[in-house]
C-alpha cells in the first residue's frame, strides 16, 4: 500500500493541481514527507516553516489580531495558516500544522492539542472551497511521536478532500492509467 504522501502526489498529478504547505510544530516534517516521493516536483510549490508566532502573521497573513487573542495554537490559525500558504505560493491547495508539541504546555494548550488545516481551490458546483477543513486533534505520546502524527493527520485530512473533489470522470481515468477496473 502506498504512503499518504504518494497518494497526495499522485492524485495531485492526475488533477494538475498544486500544493503549498505551512507548518508550524512539524517543522518541515510534512515537506520533507511529500518532497520524499518521487514526481513530487509536479505538484508541490513549497512551504513556510513559520515557528515563531509573528511570523504566522508576517508571512502567511494570520490575522494578528486572532494570534494576540487566542495564540498560535487555535483552529482559525490553522485554517489562515493553510489559507495563506496558499495565497502567499500560488498553489492550488495548501495545508497546515499548528499545536504543541511538548516538553511544556504553550498559550494555555496542553502538550499534544494539534490543529491541521486545508485550504483548496473553489468548486464550480458550489461556489465554495473545496478545502478550508480543519481538524482539532488531541494526541498522546512524546514530542517526537506527536509531531510524526500531526504530519500523518495532515495528510489525510488532504487525502480526503482531495478524493471528495475528484469527479468521477478523473477517477475512471486514473483507474484506468492504473491497470484498474
Amino acid at each position: 500500500m502506498s504512503s499518504p504522501a504518494t497518494e497526495v502526489v499522485r492524485l495531485l498529478t492526475v488533477r494538475g493541481e498544486s500544493l503549498a504547505v505551512a507548518e508550524s510544530l512539524t517543522g518541515g516534517l510534512v515537506a520533507a514527507e511529500i518532497t520524499a516521493v518521487p514526481g513530487a516536483s509536479k505538484v508541490f510549490r513549497g512551504s513556510v516553516t513559520a515557528y515563531a508566532t509573528e511570523l504566522k502573521h508576517e508571512l502567511l497573513a494570520v490575522d494578528a489580531t486572532l494570534l494576540a487573542a487566542q495564540g498560535a495554537v487555535d483552529p482559525q490559525v490553522a485554517a489562515q495558516m493553510a489559507a495563506g500558504v496558499r495565497k502567499a505560493l500560488g498553489a492550488d491547495w495548501g495545508i497546515a500544522t499548528t499545536g504543541v508539541a511538548g516538553p511544556e504546555p504553550q498559550d494555555g494548550r496542553p502538550v499534544g492539542t494539534v490543529f491541521v488545516a486545508v485550504d483548496g481551490p473553489l468548486t464550480s458546483s458550489s461556489g465554495s472551497a473545496g478545502g478550508g477543513k480543519v481538524a482539532a486533534l488531541r494526541l498522546n505520546g512524546d514530542r517526537a511521536e506527536i509531531r510524526m502524527e500531526s504530519v500523518r493527520s495532515v495528510l489525510a485530512l488532504l487525502l480526503r478532500e482531495l478524493a471528495g473533489e475528484q469527479t468521477g470522470n478523473e477517477r475512471a481515468q486514473d483507474t484506468e492509467r492504473n491497470g484498474g477496473f
